[in-house]
Order: C-alpha cells, then structure tokens, then sequence
C-alpha cells in the first residue's frame, strides 16, 4: 500500500471514516444542475458501468441498521449473541484482508467500479475484491459452496438490476462495519437501478432466520465519479504499520451510529521512520 494510503486508511480506522471524508475521489455533493438521463447499453438496460463513490447525503456511513430506527436490528436471542462475539472476542475481518462480502460492502464508505456486458455484471471494489454476477438466465445450484459473496444471480426486471445471494461462509464475516453478525442462512436481493446519468441506487433485502427475527431493508445512492476515473492499485497488508494494535470489534458506537469517538483527543504526531 502506498504511505498515503495506508495513512489514510489507518485515520479512516480510528476516526469513523473523517479521514476518506475529505477525499472527494471517495465521497461527494449532490449535483447542483440536473443531470442527464442514464445511458443505456445496446440492449437496452440501464448501463451500470462507471466509477462510484459515496454521497454526503448517506448517514450513517457503514451501518447495515441505517435505514432502521435507532438503527436497531432485529436480533434473535442467537444474533445477540453472535454480535456479543464480535464485538469482544472478533477483529474485523477486512482489517486482516478477508473479503467483506455483501452486504457489507453496499454499505461501505468506500468507491467501486462495475463493468457490464450482456453476460455478467462485474464489481470492481478498492480492496482489490471483485464480484461477478451473471444475467444469462441461469438459477442457483442445488448445493452452491459457501463463499464471502454468496452464489450471486442477476436479472432483470425491467430497467433494475436484481441479484439473488444465498450460500454465505458463517465465519470471520461481519455484516457491516459495525460488526452485526449474519449466518450461513444469509438471503440477500438487491434491486440496483440507475435513475439517471449522475446516480446508482441500491435497495437491498437482507433476511437470515437463525440471526434476524424478520427481513429488513438498507438502501443508497453513490455519484458517478469523473470521465475516465478508475480504481488504483491496492494491497492490503503492504506497509499495515498497526496491525499488531487492532482490537477486538469496531470500536466505540456514536449515537448517530457511526464509529468513532464524541469528543476524540488530538492523534499524536507520526513516529518518525528510521532510514
């Protein structure tokens, strides 16, 4: 990782995202003159494809509880449990190099690209993930392997993107960057659409029967980045000067549900490098 990336990162780490707040190549402002209408490809569904940061306007940032009241999930006695064993006995997955996942990833602060075809969806994420979601009309295996994504299907209902996940791994997974927890019995649909050139949004269903007592739903919207902006090269565990003082679970909760906390002291200066 780049010095300054892994900088960044680390401020993003222990100040709840202020870090990556400032860098208008991850998070932006809404449009201040009407956008155009989305581009389509040759076979006529809304083109997807671009690089997407975050907007000011998401609060909070990476908690999968957002569009929830008090961002409370509905926790089952044994997802209690399950966030309890985060929260004390876990590090977070993403800060060792594990994949995320979805649906942690639509809730991450961070940008991705897609590439489309008539084929397959492609997501393109800054931790060098990627995920690849077919739309040629298959269905899902009769006994899909676990994996960080799940079995991903695409298809289209009219001008929305839906994908289908089921067959998650139950192990070092958090389900968002506040780390709730999910199982293997993890469903995710997600309805993307595109309502104009400016604009992807996100809806997406999250149910898990051993976790959740009921589906809920998270949805966002992210902002085209520049003409031609692409993701940069990134490594993980290149140049990762604090991965010996990681802690368990995401640190302190705000009441706002972001991380980080109320009243922060001031970080103490860099320790000089020795040459």
């Amino acid at each position: 990782m780049h010095r300054l990336a892994a900088a960044t990162f680390i401020l993003f780490l222990v100040g709840g995202g202020s870090a990556f707040s400032q860098n208008e190549d991850f998070i932006g402002s809404e449009p201040n003159k009407p956008s155009k209408p989305a581009p389509r490809t040759a076979d006529g569904h809304p083109d997807f494809s671009g690089y997407w940061k975050g907007s000011k306007a998401t609060k909070p940032v990476g908690n999968i509880g957002k569009d929830l009241p008090r961002f409370k999930l509905p926790l089952t006695l044994a997802g209690e449990q399950a966030l309890k064993h985060n929260v004390t006995e876990t590090i977070d997955p993403e800060s060792l190099c594990i994949i995320g996942g979805i649906p942690r990833h639509n809730a991450s602060g961070l940008p991705f690209m897609v590439q489309q075809s008539g084929s397959a969806v492609t997501f393109l994420y800054f931790y060098s993930y990627y995920r690849l979601i077919p739309v040629d009309g298959r269905k899902h295996s009769q006994d899909p392997d676990p994996s960080f994504f799940g079995e991903e299907i695409g298809s289209w209902d009219g001008d929305a993107l839906v994908i289908d996940s089921i067959a998650f791994k139950d192990s070092q997974v958090w389900i968002d960057e506040n780390a709730n927890p999910h199982s293997d019995a993890l469903h995710v649909v997600e309805r993307w659409t595109r309502p104009d050139y400016d604009h992807i949004h996100v809806d997406t269903t999250i149910e898990d029967s051993k976790f959740y007592t009921k589906p809920f739903h998270y949805s966002r919207a992210w902002l085209a980045g520049k003409p031609g902006q692409v993701l940069q090269e990134y490594s993980c565990s290149e140049n990762n000067v604090d991965r010996a003082h990681l802690g368990f679970g995401p640190g302190p909760i705000r009441p706002d549900g972001t991380r980080g906390y109320i009243d922060p002291a001031p970080l103490p200066p860099p320790i000089a490098q020795k040459k």
